[in-house]
């Protein structure tokens, strides 16, 4: 079945990394991933979650560069930086 997703260019960057590192196509990796979190019972996934969400304390409007119709653009602007990291993180553990 084909679809189509959301992914932030820094995760989606450390899972093909990480498809090409043990042989698996991107379909492969997703799916290998989609059944593992579907094995995790839905009590231990929400006590596991603990978001700390910022609180906005600045003027109106939204930083330039920011399409508030775009799921993409509002996603990409609220985890950047911590998706910068995460795919730095990665990288470390990524045999070239």
């Amino acid at each position: 079945m084909r679809t189509t997703v959301n992914i932030h260019d820094g995760l989606l960057e450390t899972v093909k990394s990480r498809a090409v590192e043990q042989g698996m196509t991107l379909g492969d990796v997703f799916e290998v991933a989609l059944q593992r979190y579907l094995l995790v019972p839905d009590d231990v996934v929400e006590d596991a979650v603990e978001v700390s969400l910022p609180v906005f304390r600045g003027g109106t409007g939204l930083v330039p560069g920011i399409d508030p119709t775009s799921n993409a653009s509002l996603y990409g602007a609220m985890h950047a930086q911590e998706d910068a990291a995460l795919a730095a993180l990665m990288r470390g553990h990524v045999r070239p």
